[in-house]
This record gives structure tokens, C-alpha cells and sequence, in this order.
């Protein structure tokens, strides 16, 4: 009976995440983990900043959330986790001990070389100088991989995340030259299907500024800023610029962006691109994630490629400015 009892305990013990922390200088009463399938775990911590906790995971990668800062983690049922961290310097001190330790301290130590290249690639304004620190980047992180000791399949995971994360901030990268671009020059026109009847092309708002929002609708963070845009253009309402909202839906969309605009009760001229993602207008401005917004001049010309969005309080500041000029 013992046997069986200590049996079922192993059993337990490796059906789960064993997950203990010593935390200097907290800034929450407790820290969240967050995975996939909606997984949340919130944890206690000590006044001393202890605490421990067993609970069951998807195997996969997890973001823990000390309510300021979040740092990822690599979980799988039986691991026997230990953190410690001094939460002033929260990216500086994080350190793993015990059974997949090798796995997190890796993850702890990219994220701090992925800070660092992103402090020291800010002032590179050349393609080729930037292709060079990225190689250099991911010549790094691969050798910190092949040091450390870690499940092979997570050796696999992380190796081609690296690749993929590599070609996007190079893709990433040219998109920024083309936007620093196209500042001061005139702007990609569209003539697009109005919700309202008829079709609607820049030009026929030249004279106004025009602050452009291109979205669909089943983009979630889009329709995160329905609000705040709204909000942005009841304080210009009457104001010498335009609000346009592009969707780049899917034809097969058409009907639920119609019932949207008018169910959400969306303001300002809602347009439908002829292309979705490849409408020249898109294309144009390298528009490969959204929302994306772009502010014109009343003379035609972009004055951001990459505007602030409605969200953001600099971008009243810079509205401002621009409609109190005469």
C-alpha cells in the first residue's frame, strides 16, 4: 500500500510543474503566468518574496507577469523550476536553478541580447551595416544555444525561432528606410468603395489633413482602437482633417465589414480596398501588419508613414500642432 501511495505521488509530481521563487523587491503581491488555450496561473507571494506552487501545463512557452514586467518562460509537466530575481532589475537578474533550468536561463539571456541590439541597431541607417549586427546577433544566440543544456526538441523550437525572427526584423528594417522615405513626398493615392455610397479617392480631400486607419475586421488589436479613434475624431469634429478607415478585407468579408460599420457605428469615411492585403494602396505604403495608420498633408504629401495611434497621446500632441498652424 505505502509502495502504491509513493507511486502515485511520483506520478503526480511529473504530471506537473513544480515552480519555486525567491523575488527581491516585488511589485505585485503575486505573479500571473499566462499560456496557450487561455491557461492562467496566479501565485501568491510571500512577504519575503517566497513562494511555490505545482500545477499542470500545455508544454510550450509561457509568459510570467510580476505585475510591471513579464519575462518568457519554457514549461513542461515535471519540471522542478526555481527563480530568482531582484524585480529592480527584473531582465539583468533573472536566474533559473533545478530541472529545466538550462531551457529558461537561455530564454532570460536572449531577451537581455535582444534589448541590447535593439538599443545599439536604433541608429543604424544602413541596410547592409544592419544585415551585419543581425548576423552578429544570431551568431550569438546560437552559440549561447549549443552551450547550454536543453531538450533537444527545444533546441529544434528555438533555432528556427531565431531564423524567423531574423527575417522579420530584416523585413521589418526595410520597411522602416521606405517609410523614412516617403516623408515629405506625395502620397500613394487610392480610389476605394465608400460605405456610404459611391467611391471616395484621396485627392478628393486634398486641402484637408487626412489621418488614415487601415484595419479589417477580424483584427483584434483594430477594433481595440475603435474607441480611442473615436474619441480622436469627436475632439476635431468640424476641425480642417478627415479620418479615413481602409479595410482590407477579404472579399468574402464585404458583407461583415458593411454590417460592422454600421453596427459599431464607426465615423469618418469608411473605405473597402479593391485587394485586400495586395491593393496598390497597401502595397504602396509596405502595409504587411495592422492596424497601420499614416497621416497626409493638406498639400498631398505624408507626413507620417507610420503615424501614432489614436491610442497614444502624442498623437493629439502633434495634431494639434499641425491644425494650429495658419
Amino acid at each position: 500500500m505505502l509502495f502504491l501511495l509513493g507511486a502515485a505521488t511520483v506520478a503526480a509530481q511529473t504530471d506537473q510543474v513544480k515552480f519555486t521563487a525567491k523575488i527581491a523587491n516585488r511589485n505585485s503581491d503575486t505573479i500571473t503566468i499566462f499560456g496557450g488555450r487561455n491557461f492562467k496561473q496566479v501565485i501568491p507571494i510571500d512577504k519575503n518574496g517566497l513562494f511555490t506552487a505545482s500545477f499542470k501545463v500545455t508544454d510550450g512557452p509561457h509568459q510570467l507577469y510580476d505585475g510591471t514586467e513579464q519575462t518568457l518562460m519554457f514549461l513542461k509537466n515535471g519540471y522542478d523550476l526555481k527563480l530568482d530575481l531582484d524585480a529592480k532589475m527584473f531582465d539583468e537578474t533573472v536566474t533559473y536553478s533545478g530541472t529545466g533550468s538550462g531551457e529558461n536561463n537561455f530564454l532570460a539571456q536572449k531577451a537581455l541580447i535582444d534589448e541590447r541590439f535593439d538599443e545599439s541597431a536604433s541608429s543604424i541607417t544602413n541596410k547592409e551595416e544592419y544585415v551585419v549586427a543581425l548576423e552578429k546577433k544570431q551568431k550569438q544566440l546560437t552559440d549561447l544555444l549549443a552551450k547550454q543544456s536543453t531538450d533537444e526538441n527545444f533546441k529544434i523550437i528555438v533555432s528556427s525561432l531565431i531564423q524567423r525572427e531574423r527575417q522579420q526584423q530584416e523585413m521589418m528594417f526595410a520597411q522602416q528606410l521606405m517609410v523614412a522615405g516617403m516623408v515629405g513626398k506625395p502620397s500613394p493615392g487610392f480610389d476605394y468603395e465608400n460605405h456610404k455610397g459611391g467611391k471616395t479617392k484621396l485627392s478628393d480631400l486634398k486641402g484637408k489633413y487626412v489621418y488614415i486607419d487601415t484595419w479589417a475586421t477580424w483584427c483584434g488589436p483594430c477594433l481595440a482602437e475603435i474607441p480611442a479613434l473615436k474619441k480622436v475624431e469627436e475632439k476635431y469634429h468640424g476641425k480642417n482633417i478627415e479620418f479615413v478607415s481602409i479595410s482590407i478585407d477579404e472579399k468574402k468579408d464585404y458583407e461583415k465589414w458593411k454590417k460592422m460599420v454600421t453596427s459599431k457605428a464607426l465615423g469618418g469615411v469608411q473605405l473597402f480596398a479593391d485587394n485586400a492585403w495586395s491593393s496598390q494602396f497597401a502595397v504602396d505604403f509596405g502595409i504587411n501588419s495592422i492596424p497601420r495608420f499614416i497621416l497626409i498633408g493638406p498639400d498631398g504629401n505624408v507626413i507620417d508613414a507610420d503615424a501614432k495611434r489614436p491610442s497614444d497621446p502624442e498623437l493629439t500632441t502633434q495634431l494639434d500642432k499641425l491644425l494650429a498652424k495658419k
